[in-house]
């Protein structure tokens, strides 16, 4: 199927950079088999490019681990672990797309997402919010993408059991870009 940038309000070709300061990278995964624990990575980087196309775009993404804010400091430095994510020795993730596709009137991006050096193919569901210009003259973009992966596909095992039947945490993550990204001139 083809796309073209007429038949999206406001699309330009080019490089757009991530804008740190109106982005936001969640997650969030279930606790106590009750309710879920939801947290964000501070520090950030990745560069979209848009084609003539739109579905021949491209997205490149990395993530600091070690910023990882879950608004409880013993937890976040648990999380920074081995027993999560060993960000002494995986100090980064990273998200590269391998495709944009359309389906009816939503949009997927695939691509691979790296996590403790384990490298597996995934879907995000995106909610494109369209382009417009900020107060400074910045031409931007805006789109929210969402994702769940299993944990332990990415070698994070660790749980405890509860007393009540069940586990501490739950296996699916949900992660939620929240994402502001400016054109390059």
């Amino acid at each position: 199927m083809s796309l073209t940038a007429d038949q999206i309000p406001g699309y330009r070709v080019g490089t757009w950079n991530i804008d740190p300061t109106h982005t936001e990278v969640g997650f969030s995964v279930r606790h106590l088999a009750i309710s879920k624990v939801k947290g964000k990575f501070e520090r950030f980087g990745g560069v979209i490019t848009t084609a003539e196309n739109p579905l021949e775009s491209s997205v490149n993404a990395t993530v600091e681990v070690a910023s990882i804010n879950t608004n409880q400091a013993d937890r976040d430095g648990h999380l920074r672990t081995g027993d999560f994510f060993a960000a002494e020795e995986f100090p980064e993730f990273t998200f590269t797309s391998t495709g944009i596709r359309a389906e009816g009137g939503d949009y997927k991006i695939d691509g691979d997402l790296t996590l403790r050096g384990v490298t597996k193919q995934v879907t995000f569901d995106v909610e494109f919010g369209g382009f417009g210009q900020d107060a400074y003259g910045n031409y931007k973009l805006g789109l929210t993408a969402t994702t769940v992966v299993k944990r332990e596909d990415y070698g994070i095992q660790w749980n405890a059991p509860l007393e009540t039947g069940g586990l501490l945490l739950g296996s699916d993550v949900t992660l939620t870009l929240d994402v502001q990204a400016a054109l390059q001139q």
